[in-house]
């Protein structure tokens, strides 16, 4: 999987991928990657097609034919390992349903949702981050169909895809859910649910479950939260499912977010009207900060920032929008953008990448484990960065060979 001995024979503008932080079971000396490292796509796939934010542990790309291409579990006592598709240090193909083809995918804590090119939305891992849908069978042993489930109730589902959905107007769009399954919940006996690891069927599962959403809707994107999930449509709708004991699917209940001026919750979507009269592309967030790009390529941040991960030069936390005004940043127009846990990345429109954050298991890929506070631009030679992926302890990077 690792860089050394790779062919350099590369095709005019072949897409390649590059890792570096903390991926346990890609890496067997367990050590924390400091600098970029090329990843191999499987023989099968081709060509790389594009990189997936991955979970904790295991990281998620996407082939050239549209195959979601995991690697970086650990061992079958861990989350990871059954989320990962039990695939360890060699990149391979999740068993999805062959016909399946994915344009975009995401994952949590422990789970993953991935959207399909004629808008199906498959998800697997935590059961409680699962909705209504069909469950396949175990996919190492084939994908027909085992049984519908339709309804199913769990006592951390707070919503629930339906067919019989409120509807909650936002600015741009439409969140879109089933009731709650409680109209109250002790969050923190949910969190110590869910961070218990283990492999077991009451907890996790590797089964992919093709969501069961209205009639007609078509998904275009997916973001997966920690225990939660939103899927965006193709005429601008937002459907939300999993835990949302704190609000985070933005339908009424509780909801923890910054960017308003001030630390209070939020209990359904609300405008960040700091930003208005600029032009939003892109929006990330991390576990305690946001980040949004312009149309006009400049960065805002706001949120936690322990460990620099807003790119202000400091520690400060922000409540409302910052715009990032550094120099590494100055003359240059960000394309796009991802965070970690507690780490930030960029890919600017003329191909390169700069990190900034958390570093403890060499995250931002600078060749060392000190954290940044400003953006500060990961060297790779020969290749134009395109997009970039941030997972908890690590980040991937989808380039091209120079034509």
């Amino acid at each position: 999987m690792n860089g050394e001995g790779c062919e350099t024979l590369q095709r005019v503008n072949e897409k390649l991928v590059y890792m570096w932080g903390y991926l346990p079971g890609a890496l067997p000396q367990r050590t924390p990657l400091l600098t970029p490292v090329q990843v191999r796509v499987p023989p099968s796939c081709y060509s790389w097609k594009d990189v997936s934010g991955g979970g904790c542990g295991f990281a998620m790309a996407i082939s050239e034919p549209g195959k979601l291409i995991t690697w970086g579990s650990t061992d079958d006592l861990g989350q990871s390992y059954v989320t990962s598709g039990k695939h360890g240090e060699i990149p391979e193909p999740f068993p999805l349903p062959s016909e399946v083809s994915i344009v975009k995918a995401a994952s949590g804590w422990a789970h993953c949702v991935a959207a399909t090119d004629c808008g199906e939305v498959y998800t697997w891992g935590w059961k409680e981050c699962i909705p209504s849908g069909k469950i396949f069978g175990e996919p190492l042993t084939g994908v027909s169909p085992e049984k519908d489930v339709q309804g199913r109730q769990s006592p951390f589902l707070t919503e629930q895809v339906s067919r019989h959905s409120q509807v909650s107007k936002s600015t741009r769009g439409t969140v879109s859910s089933g009731e709650e399954s409680t109209k109250r919940r002790k969050v923190s006996s949910a969190k110590q649910t869910a961070e218990t690891p283990s492999s077991g069927d009451d907890i996790l599962t590797a089964m992919p479950c093709l969501v069961t959403l209205n009639p007609g809707v078509r998904i275009a994107s997916v973001a997966a939260g920690g225990r939660h999930t939103l899927a965006l449509s193709d005429i601008g709708q937002v459907w939300g499912w999993g835990y949302g004991g704190e609000g985070q699917l933005g339908l009424g209940s509780r909801i923890r977010m910054c960017g308003q001026g001030s630390t209070d919750d939020e209990l359904s979507p609300i405008c960040v009207s700091s930003l208005l009269g600029i032009r939003i592309d892109g929006v990330a967030a991390g576990l305690w900060h946001t980040v949004c790009t312009s149309a006009d390529g400049d960065v805002y941040a706001f949120g936690g920032n322990q460990f620099g991960q807003l790119g202000t030069g400091d520690d400060q936390a922000e409540t409302l929008p910052r715009l990032l005004d550094c120099p590494s940043l100055e003359n240059i127009n960000v394309k796009t953008v991802s965070c970690g846990a507690r780490h930030t990345a960029l890919v600017t429109d003329n191909g390169k990448v700069f990190c900034w954050g958390w570093n403890k298991y060499g995250q931002l890929g600078l060749g060392d484990i000190i954290d940044r506070n400003v953006p500060s631009e990961v060297t790779i030679e020969g290749c134009v960065a395109k997009n970039v992926a941030c997972g908890w302890w690590h980040t991937l990077l989808l380039a091209e060979s120079p034509t």
